[in-house]
Order: structure tokens, then C-alpha cells, then sequence
């Protein structure tokens, strides 16, 4: 314990002496509060007309061999993430970059809820011998559990490990989006930590004979606070009102550029802090007092300013015009005439990227389930599914055999434009992951914490309770969306090599179309700032790069910095044929190749498809 409180106070030592700390103390008391159960008013916003159509209740139970298949799929994935990428003696994933890492630790976090909210019945029965599983499992109930227990530890653990390993030092002094990675990346730990005490060690009705015994794993509930606070104050300084009428700007270091990711992240981490956060009593690197923290009486503080702050940020995005006529999210907006603070051109978001990508389709997903949660306001689960629902059709579904571009991928299979050419950055290797990771949020079911969230809003009372109704909606929706993920996830098991590593591009390998951009899009993400028709952004963004000292790198040996705005690539843009995919015996081995940003995006898939084969709501 000794040494863990050295390490915490050097920790809050280092932070304290930043000159940034004045952020995190940013007052957002200037955001007037609302109800905890307020409705909120999108103004003329009307649900999507071309819904999927409702499934026909009852569905068959699941199979316990289908479940066990991708049980063991998922655990063999995050098996090779943890095993070939994550060292536990530096605390991190040395290969990945300080954003890419903290979207790892996001990923383990959420497949242990998903692992532990099956412990007790769906597992229980398909691996053991009484089941269909595997008979070599442990023969009772008891050494089931054990067995069960560390493997959550096991992994736990090492989150637990990247605490230390995350260099917050460096990311600090990064841009918006990177510090929201953080803090939705810690909320996602501490939602874990509540869901497996809840369900196996704080329920009294649980068979656990631990029941009543606080699990180990609580006692870091503290210092995953302390860092989502920290990190969502110094973020919450990139909401900006003096262009565009408001939005989230993403980098302090660049010219102004207000894009979908950040908004949807400053959204998600928003609600996430209302909805998640249990307070912060760590004095250090900031005042307490400079945090609200009286609590509701489920124990959680619900600050009103996260909630307005998600609201707020909503409303900006959805009426930004920020999406194409297929629905989908455009990268971001620029300034026209933009020079400097005190030339600031025309103020308003008036020339858009309309370049695509799979993350920025997900993010907002998790927001808005959370801003439904808070609210009562059903408007937000609509925008959701019909988000999904374009997406779904920009990927080709359901026609499985098509092998034309339909903006996110092709013949039903999710991809961004850079995966068919194998010149997709690090960055965008993170991509699908992010979004499968998202949509799961999206249609997962209502947990115990959640529902005292409800109750402490006086939200589950007869009255009350149209919320029971809404939820059964959403569940319904989320169903039909199950063909869709298995199809995925069975096109990433394909691209998975001798090593059990899943490859980037999970399309269709035959496929000699190009993967044409948007008109007028721009692709930062892997071709910098030169693209046809721009104009270089000012300023320079420094590398993501530095973590732990470490260089991106190619798997070429040759070093590689993301985001370092430079000259355009020479290879032909996003385009497969028959040509190049002969030129490798596995298409999935060029440009970065297998990494584990790619390895994350395998796991993120197969947690999706596990979530709907074990959800009774979703099965």
C-alpha cells in the first residue's frame, strides 16, 4: 500500500506544477442546472421515417454452443491483445500511442462487464459438463468460480497496472479529444468495479458466499475518479462560444477546427460524468472543494453542470449541419477567413470536411443512451437508431455479395476508406473498434447502478415509469441489429493469422473497387493536411508519438509520428486490386499491418456479438 500512495502523491506532485492546472479548475457554474428529470426539447427534430421494422417477440433462447463459441472467440482475442501487446511491467501497451492506449484500457474494462454480467447463469451453464461446453472446464460450481474470479483479476489487474503505465503527464498538454479518451476510458473502469461488486460480492440475494464482502477491485474506485476529474476538467477548456455560436474546438494547438469527434466525446464524457462519476476525494493536484460532490441518495453526486454540459454540447452538434445526405458524420468544420483571435474571418462553421470515418459514427452513440437515461427524453434514443440504421446501409447491408463502395465499407462488412489499400494510420486502425465499442454501449441493457440512478430521480415510481416502456423500444430496435454485428464479427475472425492476430481490413478480399472520398473531404487521419483542393492547416501539431519515449512505428522498422501534418502519400489513394493484394500472401500483412489497434477492433466486435447472444432483451 506504501509504495502505491508514493507513486499517487508523486503523480499529483508532477500535475500540481503545470501550468494547464488552471483549466481543470474552469467553474462551469455559468451552466445553469436543470431538472435531473427534465425534458428536453430538441426543436423539431422527428424520429427517422425509414426504421427497421420491429422483431417478432419471443425469440428463441440462445444455444449454449453458439455462446460458447464466442466466449471463447473473445477471450481469445483479448488473450492476444494482453499477451503480445501489453507489458505489465511498464503498465501499458508499448507499440500503442498515448490516445490509442487509453481506448485499450477502455476496451478491457468494458468485455470484463460484459464477462461478469454472465458469471452467474449464461456461463455457468455452458461451461460446465451439465452444459454444452468444453468438458475439460472445472467440474463444479464452486472451482468454476474460483477459476471465473481470476480470470477477472487477472485482467482487472492490468488496468489496474495501466494506471501507472498512462503517461497523464503527456497527455495533459494534448489535445481535447486525447484528455476525453481518458475520461471515458476511467468512467469505463469505475462502471465495471460497480457492475461486478453489484453482481457477485454487494447483492444480498446473490449465491456468491462472498455476498456482503467488498470486492478487492472497489478500492481503485478512487484514483479512476480522481483521473476522469482532472482530465474532463482540463478538456471541458475546449468549449469554445466565440466561434460558431459554441462547439468543442480540437486542438489548442492548432488553427480552429471544430469536429465531430471531440463534440461527441465532450458529449459522451459529459453524461458519463453525471451519470458515472461518484465523486472525488483526492485533494490533490486541485482543491475538493473546487468539486460538487454531495451526493444523491444512491451515493452518486450527479453534478446538474455535467449534465447541461452534455445537453448543451448536443444541441450545438445536432443543428451544426455537421452530417451529408446519407446521414453520416462529416469530420468537422473550418473557419472561413480565419487568421488569428483577433482577424477570426467569418466566426462561422461555413466550410466542412466532409470526409468520413467509422469512429465518428459511435462515439455520440454512448451519449445518447446516457442523455435518454438522464432526461426521459426518448428523442435521443431516435437519433441514435437512425444514426445505426445509416450507418447499416453506408456499409451495404444487407446485400452481402456487393462489392461497391457505399461510403463505410461494402457487402455488409464496416470499414473506413484506408482499409482495402492497407494505408490506414495508426490512428485509424482504432477506428472500428471505437465504433463497435460505442454501439454496444448504445444497446446494452439497464444495470443495478443505473437503476438507482432512476429511483434517486424519483423516475420508477407508477407515475413515473414510461421509461420501462421506451427501454423495451430501444431493446426491440437494438435486436435487429444482431445479422449485422455477426456478420462482422465473423468477417474480422476471418482476417485472424496463425497467431490468433485479427488484421485491419475485414472486407471482402476479391474486391478490385476503389474506396472513393466524399467530395471535398480531406483526410487528416492518414494523409495529413495535403489533400486536392486544401489548404495546409497553420500551426503544428506535436506527435502523439512520445509515450513512454517510444515511436509509432510501421512495423518496418521505420518510425512513424501520427498527426504530424506532412506531404501527401505517394501511393495510390485507398484503392485495392488485384495487383496489389497479389503482392503480399495475406493482405492484412501491408502497410502497419496486424497491431494491436487492430487486435482492439476484433475484440470490440466480438464483445458486441457476445452482448447480443447473451442479453435476453437483445438475443
Amino acid at each position: 500500500m506504501q509504495p502505491f500512495l508514493a507513486i499517487l502523491r508523486s503523480l499529483c506532485l508532477v500535475l500540481s506544477l503545470s501550468e494547464t492546472n488552471a483549466l481543470a479548475l474552469r467553474s462551469q457554474d455559468v451552466l445553469a442546472p436543470v431538472s435531473p428529470n427534465a425534458q428536453i426539447p430538441l426543436g423539431g427534430i422527428t424520429a427517422p421515417s425509414d426504421q427497421l421494422p420491429l422483431p417478432a417477440p419471443g425469440k428463441p433462447v440462445e444455444p449454449g454452443s453458439s455462446i460458447t463459441r464466442t466466449y471463447e472467440d473473445l477471450l481469445d482475442a483479448l488473450n492476444v491483445m494482453q499477451d503480445n501487446y501489453f507489458e505489465l511491467w511498464e503498465g501499458t501497451w508499448p507499440t500503442s500511442i498515448d490516445w490509442t492506449a487509453a481506448v485499450l484500457g477502455t476496451h478491457v474494462s468494458a468485455t470484463l462487464s460484459s464477462l461478469t454480467s454472465t458469471a452467474g447463469d449464461v456461463l455457468s451453464s455452458t461451461l460446465t459438463p451439465e452444459g454444452n461446453g468444453d468438458r475439460t472446464r472445472p467440474k463444479t460450481l464452486d472451482l468454476y468460480a474460483l477459476d471465473f474470479e481470476n480470470l477477472i483479476n487477472h485482467f482487472f489487474d492490468q488496468t489496474s497496472a495501466f494506471y501507472f503505465g498512462e503517461d497523464a503527464f503527456s497527455l495533459r498538454n494534448q489535445a481535447f479529444d486525447d484528455m476525453l479518451w481518458v475520461v471515458l476510458g476511467w468512467l469505463e473502469n469505475i462502471k465495471f468495479q460497480v457492475l461486478h461488486s453489484d453482481l457477485h460480492y454487494d447483492d444480498p440475494g446473490s449465491p456468491n458466499q462472498t455476498t456482503k464482502l467488498r470486492w478487492h477491485g472497489a478500492q481503485f474506485r478512487s484514483p479512476a475518479a480522481h483521473r476522469a476529474r482532472v482530465f474532463y476538467g482540463l478538456a471541458s477548456g475546449g468549449w469554445d462560444v466565440s466561434l460558431c455560436g459554441g462547439g468543442m474546438i480540437w486542438s489548442p494547438y492548432l488553427t480552429p477546427y471544430k469536429n465531430a469527434i471531440t463534440n461527441e466525446l465532450y458529449i459522451s464524457a459529459s453524461i458519463g460524468m453525471y451519470l458515472y462519476f461518484p465523486g472525488d476525494r483526492i485533494d490533490s493536484p486541485f482543491a475538493a472543494h473546487a468539486v460538487d460532490d454531495e451526493d444523491w441518495s444512491d451515493g452518486y453526486p450527479h453534478n446538474p453542470a455535467h449534465l447541461q454540459a452534455a445537453i448543451e454540447g448536443y444541441s450545438w452538434l445536432n443543428s451544426s449541419n455537421m452530417t451529408g445526405s446519407n446521414g453520416l458524420y462529416g469530420d468537422g468544420f473550418h473557419i472561413s477567413g480565419w487568421k488569428n483571435s483577433e482577424n477570426p474571418g467569418s466566426r462561422k462553421c461555413d466550410v466542412l470536411n466532409t470526409m468520413v470515418y467509422t469512429y465518428n459514427q459511435g462515439v455520440i452513440l454512448s451519449g445518447l443512451r446516457g442523455l435518454w437515461l438522464a432526461t426521459a427524453s426518448q428523442q435521443y434514443l431516435y437519433d441514435g437508431h437512425g444514426l445505426v440504421i445509416d450507418v447499416l446501409q453506408a456499409t451495404g447491408w444487407p446485400d452481402k455479395d456487393s462489392q461497391t463502395w457505399q461510403g463505410l465499407g461494402r457487402g455488409g462488412v464496416l470499414e473506413d476508406a484506408c482499409d482495402s489499400s492497407g494505408s490506414c494510420s495508426q490512428n485509424s486502425q482504432t477506428f472500428k473498434g471505437i465504433f463497435f465499442h460505442h454501439l454496444a454501449e448504445f444497446c446494452r441493457s439497464i444495470r443495478p447502478q443505473e437503476l438507482r440512478f432512476l429511483a434517486s430521480a424519483n423516475r420508477t415510481n407508477e407515475e413515473e415509469n414510461d421509461w420501462e416502456y421506451v427501454y423495451e423500444w430501444h431493446q426491440a430496435r437494438c435486436r435487429t441489429y444482431r445479422p449485422w454485428i455477426e456478420h462482422n464479427a465473423n468477417a474480422a475472425l476471418l482476417t485472424r493469422n496463425a497467431d490468433g492476430k485479427v488484421g485491419e481490413w475485414w472486407g471482402n478480399i476479391s474486391v478490385i473497387d476503389t474506396s472513393p472520398l466524399p467530395q471535398g473531404a480531406i483526410d487528416y487521419e492518414n494523409y495529413g493536411a495535403q489533400g486536392e483542393g486544401s489548404e495546409s492547416l497553420t500551426g503544428l501539431l506535436r506527435s502523439r508519438g512520445g509515450s513512454h519515449g517510444h515511436s509509432a512505428s510501421d512495423g518496418s522498422g521505420a518510425e512513424t509520428h501520427s498527426r504530424r501534418w506532412g506531404a501527401a502519400s505517394e501511393q495510390p489513394r485507398f484503392m485495392a486490386t488485384q495487383e496489389t493484394l497479389a503482392q503480399t500472401d495475406d493482405y492484412n500483412d501491408r502497410g502497419r499491418g496486424r497491431t494491436v489497434e487492430t487486435q482492439s477492433g476484433g475484440v470490440a466486435v466480438l464483445r458486441a456479438l457476445y452482448q447480443w447472444k447473451t442479453t435476453p432483451s437483445l438475443a
